[in-house]
């Protein structure tokens, strides 16, 4: 019986390399792909780390995203004690048909067309602040002088968001991020940025602008209060997905000369390349869980009407019987299908953006900094592996 499988007490976080998963969630990659796993309130639920296991889970319907029935893998300061509804707009925590309601609005703003009109501006940010690094080198810190404002500046401008006002945003949301920050301080930070969004969205309702807020506020489909936690959430995910992936990819380019080298001989290996640091880093290292809502087979197990399934993306995207030599970083390899932005119905919405920023910045920042090293040994390099996002907490560069 499922019962008497030993449970993993907790979800292995830190790492003793700087660019693999957990050494804990190696055993698991072999047969035990769907493995027991005690929750921190007690839940006894399953921890997936198999590829095609962890695909199923994400396709299936099944498996329910709402919040109300999840059972969240770590304990932080914003999960309450006992689950509860998703707020209204909070779509990722939902199913169809809520699910489908608020995507159905938002998937026009993130298409692959209104992405390529956004890219010439893309460009001029990233080259604003190569310009800047420049002028401030021959040394800075990558993470503050590039990978943070870029995304930062952009999903901003997406949203409507005054430039001058990105700065509070971002010292808030990595408050919230920290699984270290206090309750009292994710709960301030938090607060913040709610009044901050919603104050935003009431500007745009009494005078509408062409931004995604903007249009979205000129409608009537939405209220106030899901309008301004669409913000939220698009705001939080834009700049931290895409911040961190910017600063982790540089970093292992950086790791692996003959990687980068490769990149400098093809240009067009970019999208591969794009795809590879995906699969490769997957810095969403907590969750996403979904929860059972009959009796479903998942690999060996049986996984049972009410049960929370956390999956591992960082250990299903270094699978085996996916990847071949799937701990080795390489540009060439074929890695779509991977899982680092989800699969399915909750695939993330904008992928398209994050992609198109890294495919512009990646190219922009090694063609003027060709000699670009790390200014620190990499074993002194602060990693973030006590945060939503896995990432660098400073990358201080050189060049020259």
């Amino acid at each position: 019986m499922t019962e008497t499988i030993p449970a993993l007490p907790e979800l292995p976080l830190s790492r003793t390399t700087l660019f693999d998963p957990p050494d804990a969630l190696r055993p698991l990659q072999g047969n035990e792909r769907v493995t027991r796993f005690s929750y921190p309130d007690g839940h006894l639920g399953w921890l997936v780390t198999g590829y095609s296991e962890a695909r199923t889970v994400l396709a299936d319907p099944r498996f329910s995203a709402r919040r109300e029935l999840q059972h969240f893998p770590i304990r932080h300061p914003m999960v309450p004690t006992e689950p509860t509804p998703a707020a209204p707009g909070s779509f990722p925590e939902m199913d169809p048909p809520d699910h489908t309601r608020y995507r159905k609005l938002l998937t026009g703003q993130f298409t692959a067309r209104k992405m390529s009109l956004l890219a010439p501006r893309v460009e001029e940010i990233v080259t604003h602040y190569l310009d800047e690094m420049e002028k401030a080198g021959p040394s800075v810190d990558l993470l503050q002088a590039f990978a943070m404002p870029v995304p930062s500046l952009i999903i901003c401008e997406l949203l409507g968001v005054p430039y001058e006002e990105r700065a509070q945003f971002q010292t808030r949301s990595a408050v919230m991020v920290n699984m270290t920050s206090t309750p009292e301080e994710t709960a301030a930070a938090f607060r913040g940025l709610h009044q901050f969004v919603h104050e935003l969205v009431l500007a745009k309702r009494a005078a509408p602008t062409p931004d995604l807020l903007g249009e979205l506020a000129a409608g009537d489909e939405l209220t106030d209060e899901e309008l301004t936690t669409i913000g939220l959430n698009l705001l939080f995910a834009g700049h931290g997905l895409t911040a961190n992936m910017l600063a982790l990819g540089a970093f292992a380019l950086i790791d692996a000369p003959e990687q980068l080298a490769a990149l400098h001989a093809e240009p067009k290996l970019i999208d591969s390349a794009v795809e590879e640091l995906l699969r490769y880093l997957t810095i969403v290292h907590v969750g996403p869980t979904r929860t059972a809502l009959a009796d479903v087979e998942l690999g060996d197990q049986v996984v049972r009407a009410g049960e929370t399934v956390t999956l591992s993306l960082p250990a299903a995207n270094r699978d085996p019987a996916r990847y071949d030599q799937p701990d080795t970083l390489d540009i060439t390899r074929g890695s779509r299908g991977h899982l680092a932005l989800g699969h399915g119905l909750h695939q993330c919405l904008g992928q398209e953006l994050a992609r198109m920023q890294m495919r512009i910045a990646y190219p922009a920042l090694f063609e003027r900094f060709p000699d670009i090293r790390l200014a620190v040994p990499r074993d002194q390099i602060p990693m973030r592996d006590q945060m939503a996002f896995y990432g660098v907490l400073a990358l201080p560069v050189a060049w020259g």
